[in-house]
């Protein structure tokens, strides 16, 4: 760690730069050990309860619903509403767009008789069904969900809040979640943005409390309703079949059931979308409190935060490359020099564009 320029210096807010840095790396490190024996279960995507890897992609949800409220004013300003209305959705399409390319379709051609018969809606049926509805597909949607609500007021945008999260409790108990599980789907699937939109709304109204509380008093009212969240997301478990389940990061119970109360990355169920967003709240209260009053900041999380598409873009085939050396029942020793290199190549990648001022933008 090190001092740096004040908070508004640059005109950015520091420590989101910081979080969102914090996010990509900790986003490379879970996706790299996921597939390791060695690695505790803590560190790994759990599919019937929420480990802290499970924490992560919320963070990025929160990240993005803090920026999209700040720029989105600052582009009306500058440009008029129906600018940034225009550039916000062609956006938001360009994120689909690429998370489609980058996760490709559940569907292959293979002749072109099958493909008559099949007709275009069940081919699109087969083709997004599962594989591209992941990161960045979810946050095109999620952004696109609630863009009617960007630039309404702090209370207009909780209540929209509240219909989401109401909206996707509903959906999930009347077939959603049978659907979801069956599948299974990855990050929610195919409504699974209603969902995400949940820490995405929270990061908006966490970036109206830095603006009107300033960092002094935001970082403390960013633990304590973080925690109250976090609260009210565990407690939400006990409406499943099997009353409370054991808090997040500890182990589930094999023979627990599951359904839509459970904490889940797979189905984006409601109690873990709450329990994440209010995590991410009382991380983001930390940075606020070392960045913008302490004012100290990483090198390395401003390297991978000032950059993130271009980090999530490159991660996947850097970790593709360094894993082929690294067998499953790898010894930690081995395990933890890998995701060195990996972690390293990734960095001098990211590195190299920040010193050309180059930045990956939508």
């Amino acid at each position: 760690m090190s001092g740096v320029r004040s908070p508004g210096s640059s005109g950015r807010i520091i420590s989101l730069d910081q979080f969102r840095g914090y996010t990509v790396l900790a986003m490379l490190v879970v996706n790299f050990l996921g597939r390791y024996e060695v690695v505790p279960t803590i560190l790994k995507h759990d599919t019937r309860h929420c480990s802290y890897a499970d924490t992560i992609m919320p963070g990025f949800f929160f990240a993005v619903g803090f920026a999209y409220r700040l720029t989105f004013r600052k582009r009306v300003e500058r440009d008029g509403a129906s600018n940034a209305y225009w550039h916000a959705v062609m956006r938001c399409l360009g994120l689909i767009l690429l998370g489609v390319v980058l996760y490709q379709p559940d569907f292959r051609a293979t002749t072109w008789t099958a493909l008559v018969e099949q007709g275009p809606l069940a081919v699109l049926g087969q083709a997004f069904k599962r594989q591209p509805f992941q990161a960045l597909v979810h946050i095109g949607l999620a952004s696109l969900w609630i863009t009617p609500v960007i630039a309404a007021r702090s209370l207009g945008i909780f209540a929209y809040l509240g219909f989401s999260t109401v909206l996707y409790a509903f959906v999930l108990n009347w077939f959603y979640f049978d659907f979801a599980w069956r599948v299974p789907v990855i990050d929610g699937g195919p409504l699974g943005f209603i969902g995400w939109s949940i820490p995405t709304l929270v990061g908006a109204l966490a970036c109206d409390a830095w603006k009107s509380l300033g960092p002094r008093k935001a970082w403390t009212a960013y633990l304590a309703v973080g925690a109250a969240a976090m609260l009210l997301g565990q407690l939400l478990t006990g409406l499943g079949p099997d009353g409370f389940a054991p808090p997040p990061f500890w182990i589930l119970p094999e023979s627990r059931a599951v359904d839509h109360w459970t904490m889940s990355q797979r189905t984006g169920s409601v109690s873990y979308q709450i329990f994440s967003a209010g995590f991410s709240l009382a991380v983001m209260g930390l940075f606020v409190l070392a960045c913008d009053l302490l004012q100290y900041h990483s090198t390395l999380f401003a390297t991978f935060g000032t950059n993130a598409l271009a980090a999530y873009v490159i991660h996947d085939p850097v970790n593709n490359c360094v894993s082929r050396f690294v067998p499953n029942n790898a010894p930690a020793w081995y395990v933890i020099s890998s995701l060195l290199v990996y972690l390293g190549i990734c960095w001098l990648f990211l590195r190299s564009l920040e010193k050309r001022s180059l930045f990956l933008r939508l």
